[in-house]
């Protein structure tokens, strides 16, 4: 299992952080569960049965007399038939007012939420055609979505009379995200999830408005097998990736070895923490298994451009072009293709019409702000990365792209804003923490410009001995809750103590680190740890004070007393 998936033992020891694996019945259950949703999904025109598609098809077939019964069939359904069937067949040709018009009227649960969907769909596309019709790729414009405050009148009543069913709550939560009513957005997709635990795309909807670990972790989640692969998918977006990655072996060994979903959620795992050499080993798998997919091959295209590989980019662009060459992946490829070889004029044009096709697509947001800056269009960066934070507030490429481009412009107190917003979304990047360093430098903060080299260039005792003078120096004046550095400090302290079995001052710092709400969850993840390996074996503490040999180049901090102090 292992071989077959890359994942080195280094990720292989059981997360702490929270529940174990649901445990994973009898996968006839499974098969059987995944073919209803996707039937279910199909009639109601939604795309996200392709991931359950992909789910089933990893597991084993099932017998003639195991597969399971047609979706119920109700009075209601029966008489909504023959308008339903029309619908649905403009409905698949994109003429979503003209299906909408067809189902009006219709009373059967099926029929309401193909026509509310249409007519979302319909705004949807006006909405794009309008965008791409009358603004540039950077302008922001008021171009909205005119059937959504409809929608949502209609639904909340609806919703109120508790008439929704897990489709329409998944619709309901859609139309608030659009929006902007996050809050309400989060409880309805929450809702639709325990309604129908089954529908991936309510999960994915989900995801994409979790902000981070605390609020993860507050979450009610309904005790279903499809939960694990909700997890390992936020704590790939989280910048968990040992979490992440040990999720999706326990989903292997539960009995999804051959999913292709698994391995490229792997695959951009190890994506995004620069581990080049296994992303792209695993990718190429995933092409051998399934050599028409385009899903993913935008970040395939980044690591070959990463590698400077440019047969292997030159290649894949061509291939999908043969396979569709208006998919916004396709574009994005051949975007980073031109990029490598220092088209950026090209390049640009080609991520311009990646958004055309999708105007939320990070990726090439992202990527175009890279371009514009190799082009020196500063003014252009700036919006490009401004639009990818708007669709995605966790993407530090964004943050860190903005960060370069203040810095370009001489503006040291922009720069340092937002290249802590990328340290904070990637805390162990050297690159985050150079600039970091460079940014506090030139604002004359020396402490602070040190302690980041220090960890970037990873001298862990040094780093530590800093973050030990500048948390006392805190303490004993009594500010620290004024300063936003004193938790990440703390997480690196209570880190770095228990690397080194010095646990009492690692569940010291670990308590502090619950006084912050940046920090709260790390610091008992730390507490947990610390309790279970005390519970395994007791290590005394007296043998990390022995001196080091004289070949030791670096001294051990002293362990950091914080009883003293009041927090």
């Amino acid at each position: 299992i292992v071989a077959h998936t890359g994942i080195p033992p280094l990720f292989l020891a059981r997360s702490l952080l929270f529940s174990p694996l649901y445990e994973f019945g009898d996968l006839v259950q499974i098969k059987k569960q995944l073919i209803s949703v996707i039937l279910l999904c199909k009639e109601r025109g939604l795309l996200h049965s392709a991931k359950a598609s992909e789910l089933a098809f990893a597991l084993d077939p099932l017998p003639k007399d195991e597969l399971p019964p047609q979706p119920a069939f109700t009075e209601e359904d029966a008489q909504d038939l023959d308008a339903l069937t029309l619908a649905k067949s403009y409905f698949d040709l994109k003429e979503y007012d003209r299906a909408a018009y067809f189902l009006k009227g219709c009373c059967s649960k099926k029929a309401y939420f193909l026509y509310m969907y249409s007519r979302y769909l319909s705004g949807e596309k006006k909405k794009d055609d309008e965008t791409v019709d009358s603004l540039g790729p950077l302008e922001k414009g008021q171009v909205r979505n005119e059937a959504l405050r409809e929608l949502r009148v209609e639904l909340s009543k609806k919703h109120t009379a508790g008439e929704l069913d897990g489709f329409t709550l998944y619709l309901y939560g859609v139309v608030l995200r659009k929006l902007d009513l996050l809050k309400e957005a989060v409880d309805v997709f929450v809702e639709a999830i325990h309604a129908l635990p089954l529908h991936w795309g309510a999960w994915l909807e989900l995801s994409n408005l979790v902000t981070n670990t605390e609020m993860l972790k507050s979450l009610s989640l309904p005790d279903c097998w499809i939960r694990d692969f909700f997890m390992a998918h936020m704590y790939t977006e989280l910048q968990m990736i040992k979490e992440a990655l040990q999720k999706y072996q326990n989903l292997i060994e539960a009995g999804f070895s051959k999913s292709t979903y698994i391995i490229s959620q792997i695959a951009v795992a190890y994506h995004n923490i620069r581990d080049i050499d296994q992303a792209l080993a695993l990718f190429y798998e995933l092409r051998d298994q399934d050599p028409f997919r385009i899903d993913n091959m935008d970040t395939f295209s980044n690591l070959l451009y990463v590698k400077g590989m440019k047969p292997e980019l030159s290649y894949l662009a061509h291939n999908l072009v043969e396979i569709d060459k208006y998919r916004v992946e396709t574009c994005c490829v051949i975007g980073n293709y031109y990029s490598l070889r220092s088209q950026h004029e090209k390049a640009a044009l080609y991520f311009q019409r990646a958004l055309k096709l999708n105007p939320r697509c990070l990726g090439a947001w992202t990527l175009m702000g890279h371009e514009y800056m190799e082009m020196k269009n500063t003014s252009a960066a700036i919006q490009a990365y401004r639009h990818a934070i708007e669709v995605n507030k966790r993407d530090y490429r964004a943050w860190y792209g903005l960060g370069q481009t203040y810095e370009i412009l001489k503006m040291p107190f922009y720069c340092l804003y937002y290249y802590r917003k990328a340290h904070q979304l990637r805390p162990n990047d050297s690159r985050m923490l150079v600039a970091l360093g460079e940014s506090y430098e030139r604002l004359s903060q020396q402490v602070e410009a040190k302690k980041a080299f220090l960890v970037a260039l990873n001298e862990s005792d040094d780093a530590a001995q800093c973050y030990m003078l500048y948390i006392q120096d805190i303490f004993s004046c009594g500010e620290q809750l004024e300063h936003a550095e004193v938790s990440t400090a703390l997480r690196y302290l209570g880190q770095y103590y228990f690397k080194n079995k010095l646990y009492d001052e690692a569940s010291l710092c670990a308590q502090r680190c619950c006084d912050y709400n940046d920090a709260r969850e790390e610091g008992k993840a730390l507490l947990r740890q610390i309790s279970q390996v005390r519970d395994q074996i007791e290590t005394p503490s007296a043998e990390l004070f022995a001196p080091l040999s004289n070949n030791t180049p670096v001294r051990r901090v002293s362990p950091l007393n914080l009883i003293s102090f009041t927090p």
